[in-house]
């Protein structure tokens, strides 16, 4: 199974970094582990563009920032959806990315989303202490062995 972990967020908005730190640990453990099946990308934010890239993969974990009432993270099923781009800001939902890859391409990866909470989203480039410790949650919680990065499709 090839999976992609995908983060994206603002790394110069303090808690809107953490999908891309959450790639940077991602990557180190590809690297120390010697994974293979897994795959990374990131950016500040999702994009039409995105549906290829996807189209690729057998399971899509996204991964953002959220300002969302929640414990450390959540982990929720992503289903293909229609009309989620907020134009005023030039970003797509993942439902609406793989919407687009099913329609472009006639494929529909199994996709999740992980939003891990964050706290501070000013102009400063470094997570606050307690992103910090949900973002280590959600990395363990996806690396372990019966973890989305680890476990086949269910």
């Amino acid at each position: 199974m090839k999976i992609l972990v995908y983060g994206y967020g603002n790394p110069g908005r303090q808690d809107d970094g953490l999908g891309p730190v959450m790639i940077e640990k991602i990557n180190e453990w590809i690297e120390q582990q010697g994974i293979q099946h897994v795959s990374t990308d990131c950016n500040y934010q999702l994009n039409i563009e995105d549906a290829e890239r996807i189209s690729d993969f057998d399971r899509v974990v996204f991964v953002d920032a959220s300002i969302e009432s929640i414990d450390n993270f959540s982990l929720s099923k992503v289903e293909p959806g229609k009309n989620l781009v907020e134009f005023t800001m030039h970003a797509v939902s993942p439902a609406y990315v793989l919407d687009l890859c099913n329609k472009i391409f006639n494929k529909t990866p199994e996709a999740y989303l992980v939003h891990i909470k964050g706290y501070e989203f000013e102009l400063v480039e470094e997570l606050t202490p307690n992103a910090k410790k949900n973002l280590e949650l959600a990395f363990e919680f996806l690396t372990k062995p019966s973890g989305l990065l680890m476990q086949q499709a269910v």
